[in-house]
């Protein structure tokens, strides 16, 4: 019965695929988020939503707080549509790089680095933004339960990646070694960090305790690798900034990680509330979401890429 659910949902995901494909880039966009915007609210992430916003800002009255809410749908909507049109974003040149002095050096030498990001903007831009300027990079992704869609969104992840060396691997045992073979190969990985570990550490976010995922700064610390923070912001015209922050070091010994992770979420914390229309208040694996969800051993304390 539920192979049949999951071949129903597929046809109508490939219905809504290629009216994207067929209407012109600007129209598709304005469908999509439409589609979100409307239908977003009768769902249940949008309590997941309303109580994840209302937590990091208390003084908000309910009226802006569902407005909030109601343009991250319309930015979800925005980004499937751009994700399931990926090359003709890059095409169209929506993607603007921003302090790419900062990451010079790692572009030129090829110089491996950890990137990292949140679920903010398009995060799905991420690997092929970097893959596109000279970046061999590693992301991963987590698995749609519905095998027929997951097989299609990736084809086209990674279907949009120009360099051989780059490539996705699925959240789970075989993405740990994966990660870990391409460190080994000189490759940088990019990862969001905005995701909850019950197995992790607990570390602050916004005045809250919550257990992150810190596997990415011991790779950093035993590989000697910089961290590189990316913040991801939609623009007024339509296109995308990747802004590269300043590489961070952890390899000082007084500095733990939890620590480093602190010095890591207070960034992202000001990403947020600069943009919290930008922000997947949706996601479960939300760092402020309290409801537990179930890990994979060792990549319970690495974060996906997509």
């Amino acid at each position: 019965m539920k192979q049949i659910i999951y071949f129903l949902q597929y046809i109508g995901f490939i219905f809504i695929y290629f009216l994207y494909k067929i209407l012109p880039l600007n129209l598709s966009l304005i469908v999509s988020s439409f589609l979100f915007r409307t239908f977003g609210k009768f769902s249940r992430a949008n309590k997941t939503a309303i109580n994840n916003c209302k937590y990091v800002f208390p003084n908000l009255k309910d009226e802006e707080i569902k407005n909030i809410i109601e343009k991250s749908w319309n930015n979800l909507g925005i980004t499937i549509c751009e994700l399931l049109r990926i090359n003709d974003i890059f095409i169209k040149n929506k993607i603007k790089y921003i302090n790419l002095e900062n990451i010079e050096d790692f572009i030129k030498n090829k110089k491996q680095a950890i990137f990292i990001s949140i679920h903010q903007s398009n995060w799905e831009v991420l690997v092929p933004g970097l893959d596109r300027i000279g970046i061999n990079i590693g992301g991963i992704y987590r698995h749609i339960n519905n095998n027929f869609i997951d097989k299609v969104i990736l084809n086209i992840r990674q279907n949009s990646l120009v360099s051989k060396s780059s490539f996705y691997t699925p959240k789970g045992k075989k993405s740990a070694k994966d990660i870990i073979d391409a460190i080994n190969n000189s490759l940088s990985i990019v990862l969001l960090i905005d995701q909850k570990d019950s197995s992790g550490e607990e570390v602050m976010f916004f005045n809250k305790k919550v257990k992150t995922q810190t596997g990415f700064l011991k790779i950093a610390r035993k590989y000697n690798l910089p961290i590189i923070p990316i913040q991801n912001k939609r623009i007024d015209n339509g296109n995308i900034e990747l802004t590269f922050l300043e590489p961070l070091y952890h390899n000082n010994l007084e500095i733990n990680d939890t620590q480093m992770m602190e010095e890591i979420h207070n960034k992202v914390e000001q990403w947020i509330k600069a943009e919290p229309s930008q922000w997947f208040w949706q996601h479960k694996s939300c760092l402020l979401y309290t409801s537990p969800s179930p890990r994979d051993g060792l990549l319970s304390r690495m974060p996906s890429s997509a």
